[in-house]
């Protein structure tokens, strides 16, 4: 549904229209992933971080990969970067059609109300929840904004010539490869360390955001490549520590609240960076994203050195 909706903006009649193709295509595209975690962990009642560390770099990979065929169908028409991402979709919703319930399913109960407050009882739910929560805040609008980024880069220094598609390609595909990683690590030192370690990282490069203009290209570059890879790669072990730690009968419920809570908190962040735009100068937009990471880590604290708490 989410690539019939994709593909329909190519006969969209005017603004209107195109707005309700847009909201359907995320609606039925937010729909998937839930459920996948919820099949993930279907199948992994061990080592579900290493398992969503490949689910969740596949979606990252997926994120970048409109930037990639933008840059590969530079000068064709721009209805082919829709027609080739629906075909895509359509591709993986067929995969998906192969894969039978894991051994680790349990059958719902029916529509529960009352999960909402039950699953959030928990402290170490919650724990993990709040880091989830913080992570959110900054990652989806550090996606948005990286080709802006290059763009304000670019006009600073015109002698740099930059493929700002391929580059924002980069960025963020590199997140699949973090998420992978920090998949294995998780199996060493665990989910909680994983993420509070990845948001600490995170943070850090919030804070020097303002530097980015003026960095010689090289080092920014690498800056913006470490930034794309530890952005992401907590999203994985978040994942796995709400399933972990939410009622076994209310995995899918659980996974289903705090992702509708992180990409409502998705919004806010995206367009509170946006409106400032007319406010601050470029090189400390960024900054405002630091407050996700820092309260996710006041949050997930409790669960990764619960001695000390």
């Amino acid at each position: 549904m989410g690539a019939l909706f994709n593909l329909g903006v190519l006969w969209a009649g005017g603004v209107v229209s195109l707005l309700v193709l847009r909201v359907l295509t995320g609606f039925f595209l937010a729909g998937i992933y839930p459920v996948g975690m919820k099949i993930a962990a279907d199948w992994h009642q061990k080592g579900l971080g290493k398992a969503l560390g490949y689910l969740v770099g596949a979606l990252v990979l997926g994120t970048a990969s409109p930037h990639l065929l933008r840059a590969l169908s530079r000068g064709l028409p721009w209805q082919g970067v829709f027609i080739a991402t629906s075909a895509l979709a359509l591709l993986g919703g067929l995969l998906i059609l192969l894969l039978p319930d894991g051994p680790f399913r349990r059958r719902s109960q029916g529509l529960d109300p009352g999960a909402l407050l039950r699953v959030f009882r928990n402290r170490s739910f919650r724990a993990a929840a709040g880091g989830y929560f913080g992570h959110m805040w900054e990652l989806y609008t550090f996606w948005a904004f990286v080709p802006l980024l290059l763009a304000a880069y670019a006009e600073q220094h015109p002698e740099q010539a930059l493929p700002i598609s391929l580059l924002s390609f980069a960025i963020i595909g590199i997140g699949s490869v973090a998420c992978v990683a920090g998949g294995y690590l998780s199996e060493r030192r665990g989910s909680g360390r994983v993420a509070f370690w990845a948001l600490f990282l995170s943070l850090c490069c919030c804070l020097l955001s303002p530097l980015t203009l003026y960095m010689p290209l090289p080092l920014l570059l690498s800056f913006l490549l470490l930034w794309g890879g530890v952005v992401v790669a907590d999203s994985p072990q978040f994942s796995s520590l709400v399933a972990q730690h939410a009622p076994r009968e209310s995995t899918a419920t659980a996974l289903t609240i705090v992702s509708c809570i992180g990409f409502s908190i998705t919004i806010v962040s995206l367009q509170l960076l946006n409106l400032l735009q007319a406010w601050l100068p470029g090189q400390y937009r960024f900054t405002v994203l630091a407050l996700g990471p820092l309260l996710g880590l006041y949050a997930l604290r409790r669960l990764v050195w619960p001695a000390k708490n």
